[in-house]
């Protein structure tokens, strides 16, 4: 029984017992006082009319002042039970009739799905995945208000507690093709034991937040379980590591000797100013600069009139020693054989790997975090510039935020900007959205959990579709594309329709990695395709 239904009883259960009391002391006030003996049905009669404003009939006036005091009591107590139901049942009950009613399980029919438990920012990323495949998803909700919210955003949500084995069920788990459980590492360990009763052979995917915890998921049951904050912490580091030598880092090979990198261009690098037209990158190193981060902004192909700042990310295709000598280009004049100290923000998981692996490379590092533990050498809050100069960031070759809150990390990357303008600024962020916000606060470099997250789960659940880039800006698949078999890459016009470049095709267990215009796509080929998220869903919905 629900808040409403339970006051609609109580307040019945008042309205009648008032009345019978009324009718009561009605019937014995006319026999003693007015000398009329009435029906007690006659007398009830009465007290309803009151009630119901609606007249006395035969029995007004009444000659006794005792009699008269009795009705004038009726009458304010009618009133008042009037006005007491409109806010206990009238408004309640029109709000329930107007107000959005989520749906309590999937439509009939509905089968081949995932089921999403529950909705987080970092799911965000998968359902765009999800429908750029064209595979339905359902979440399943157990917060009215946020199923409402999502509910009227059209998002196919259910409102149902996932840890429940009548939720999973409504959800239609036993016809799923794969459960995604994202909330905590408790919580998702009971959606894991939970699935296993309703459908042990739908596939499940567990997000942990501590790789330690992995073991415990694995013995509940999950098929896969991911954990993308050391993997974010990982890229976030190297971002560091590689800028004081020439190693290329993380680099997607495509082929023999051919492969596809981002690289940064560092504060101080000879590019910065230069237009791309005019940085000899193509005669210096010989690569293919696909596509470039401008701010935040991805440009395929950037205009070569385009100017180079700290902080753009190109986008490059050639052969190792090629990548190797870009690389080279793009570092700090400087600063390349500085390994000035790193001021890391935040000693969570994400920080703790990023701390690891400085230790592996020897550099030097300062750790600032609220909590006073191990390994954190500055404690104090980092939008405070008084504890970001006792970490040294005024000296720092860069600083790197691995904070989980979006909000305090823009405000610290204003807060550094401003008090060490020179400083390399390196950022996480929890939600693809806030990315934008952080390099208008001036980043030099930001990548978010839940694209890592999002790719992570839609690589191992979409059987078309090879993630080879889970770590980068740009997002680099390998996959097929049946509307394009017998059209040229000229005919198709593919980076102008989606924004995307193909790098490689893959033919016969051969790479082919000049790929022109007059290439001729057949019925058996892979293509390898890099571009942004927004850019991959479009080539999946115009292309395959």
């Amino acid at each position: 029984m629900d808040k409403w239904q339970r006051r609609t009883v109580f307040y019945s259960l008042l309205l009648i017992g008032v009345m019978l009391i009324y009718a009561v002391l009605y019937h014995h006030g006319m026999r003693i006082y007015e000398g009329e003996n009435l029906t007690f049905l006659h007398s009830l009669q009465v007290v309803v009319e009151t009630f119901t404003t609606t007249g006395f009939g035969s029995d007004a006036p009444w000659d006794s002042p005792e009699m008269n005091a009795l009705v004038i009591v009726m009458d304010l107590t009618g009133v008042a039970l009037i006005f007491m139901a409109l806010p206990v049942l009238a408004f309640p009950l029109l709000g329930e009739v107007l107000s959005t009613t989520v749906p309590k399980s999937v439509d009939n029919g509905v089968d081949d799905h995932v089921v999403i438990c529950s909705y987080t920012p970092r799911a965000e990323a998968l359902i765009a995945e999800l429908g750029s495949w064209d595979v339905d998803y359902v979440i399943v909700e157990p917060d009215r208000d946020r199923a409402t919210e999502l509910y009227e955003d059209d998002y196919r949500v259910i409102h149902e507690d996932p840890e429940s084995v009548a939720g999973l069920e409504q959800a239609g788990l036993t016809a799923a093709r794969a459960l995604v459980a994202d909330v905590s590492d408790q919580v998702d360990a009971s959606i894991v034991l939970t699935a296993q009763e309703v459908a042990e052979d739908v596939p499940i995917i567990s997000v942990v937040e501590e790789p330690d915890r992995r073991a415990y998921h694995r013995l509940a049951g999950a098929d896969e379980v991911l954990s993308p904050r050391p993997i974010l912490g990982e890229s976030l580091a190297s971002k560091v590591t590689t800028s004081v030598t020439a190693d290329l880092g993380e680099a997607v090979e495509i082929g023999d000797d051919f492969e596809i990198a981002e690289l940064p261009i560092h504060r101080g690098s000879r590019l910065v100013g230069r237009t791309l037209a005019n940085s000899g990158i193509r005669e210096q190193a010989g690569v293919n600069v696909i596509g470039a981060w401008f701010r935040g902004e991805f440009e395929t192909p950037p205009s070569p009139d385009a100017t180079l700042t700290n902080g753009t990310v190109l986008l490059v295709t050639g052969r190792e020693d090629q990548l190797e000598q870009l690389k080279k280009l793009t570092l700090s004049e400087v600063r390349r054989f500085d390994r000035g100290n790193t001021v890391v923000i935040g000693y969570g998981q994400v920080g703790r790997t990023i701390t690891s692996a400085f230790d592996e490379a020897g550099l030097p590092y300062t750790v600032v975090d609220q909590t006073e533990v191990e390994g954190v050498d500055v404690v104090g809050d980092a939008i405070e510039p008084d504890t970001l100069q006792e970490a040294g960031i005024d000296s720092a070759r860069s600083a790197i935020l691995a904070l989980p809150d979006d909000t305090t990390a823009e405000f610290a990357t204003l807060v550094i900007r401003d008090v060490s303008p020179q400083t390399e600024i390196i950022a996480r962020a929890e939600e693809t959205e806030s990315v934008q916000k952080m390099y208008r606060a001036g980043a030099d470099y930001v990548l978010s959990l839940a694209t890592v997250s999002g790719r992570m789960i839609a690589s191992t659940i979409l059987e078309d579709e090879d993630v080879l880039s889970l770590d980068q800006q740009v997002e680099v698949v390998r996959t097929h594309a049946p509307k394009l078999v017998g059209q040229t890459l000229g005919e198709a016009l593919v980076r102008s329709k989606t924004g995307c470049t193909v790098v490689g095709v893959e033919r016969d267990g051969t790479v082919i990695t000049d790929v022109g215009p007059d290439l001729r796509v057949e019925s058996d080929d892979e293509l390898v395709i890099a571009g942004t998220d927004d850019g991959i869903r479009r080539f999946n919905e115009q292309m395959t």
